[in-house]
């Protein structure tokens, strides 16, 4: 005769890792359900680009150094895409699952919240490749811009994007505790961006801008995702035309690394799994 239920061991959960992949998972097909998001978040950056390709890059125009304007802006449009795809996407859609319930109801759950925070990033990282992809292939065969030549290059893209993502996943995991509202979310989170963007050096040569917002644009991490995307793609000769005269790789591996510091602490002090007046 078998043991009553009551005196079976409690099954063990999986470990946090594995919750966080079936987590992943889960957020990934959520994502792609929610089609007017997808549109604007994959569309967006590739509209742009061809936006200020075409329109300041008619008649073969070039930048300084005889960089092709396409060339030139395709880094900030990848770091800008990145940006969509993490910050502004958790930071907006955190406080509506909250709103909704959603959250509230998986913090009744034995669901720990690092999984529930390593599942956001997985579909970041997700939803930034196939974005970064897609931009890549039509800056290539729309625009000629001409990819990377070398490992090396490449390997920069990777850590710059991946740190990139990370950073600005669990940023956007911190800033959504700030919208007192999911309805209020996009309103307090694209002017946010827009103003990175433009301050960034996203929509404008960063070398044009003035100085005062080169140094405030410094203290952010756009910035300096735009400018390790363009050691990427740009000729290593085009380094003069950043303020500094380098590249500075190193620094910006030291601002994305302390960024992921800043919103790891904060998101975990100040995420809520229900509304401010649900208790």
């Amino acid at each position: 005769m078998s043991a009553p239920a009551l005196d079976r061991p409690a099954a063990r959960l999986p470990g946090t890792l594995r919750l966080g992949y079936e987590r992943a998972r889960y957020e990934v097909r959520g994502f792609f359900r929610e089609r007017d998001a997808v549109i604007f978040i994959f569309a967006y950056p590739i509209i742009m680009l061809a936006i200020f390709a075409t329109v300041f890059g008619q008649d073969g125009a070039e930048v300084a150094d005889g960089v092709p304007f396409a060339q030139y802006f395709l880094p900030g449009m990848i770091a800008t895409g990145v940006l969509l795809s993490s910050f502004q996407s958790l930071a907006v859609s955190i406080p509506v699952e909250r709103d909704e319930g959603g959250l509230k109801r998986l913090g009744g759950t034995p669901l720990p919240p690092a999984a529930y925070f390593l599942g956001k990033v997985g579909q970041v990282l997700v939803t930034s490749v196939v974005q970064v992809a897609l931009l890549l292939a039509v800056a290539a065969l729309l625009f000629d811009v001409d990819m990377p030549d070398g490992s090396a290059l490449w390997a920069t893209f990777a850590w710059v994007f991946l740190l990139g993502a990370a950073s600005g996943a669990v940023c956007g995991v911190g800033f959504s505790s700030i919208p007192r509202s999911g309805r209020s979310a996009s309103a307090v989170v694209t002017p946010v961006v827009l103003v990175l963007q433009f301050i960034s050096g996203v929509f404008f040569t960063f070398y044009d801008l003035p100085s005062w917002m080169q140094d405030l644009a410094s203290v952010f991490p756009l910035k300096w995702m735009a400018q390790g995307m363009r050691s990427v793609f740009l000729p290593d000769s085009a380094r003069a035309l950043e303020p500094s005269g380098e590249w500075q790789h190193g620094a910006i591996a030291a601002v994305l690394v302390a960024w992921l510091v800043v919103g790891l602490v904060v998101g975990a002090r100040t995420f809520r799994w229900r509304r401010r007046d649900d208790g």
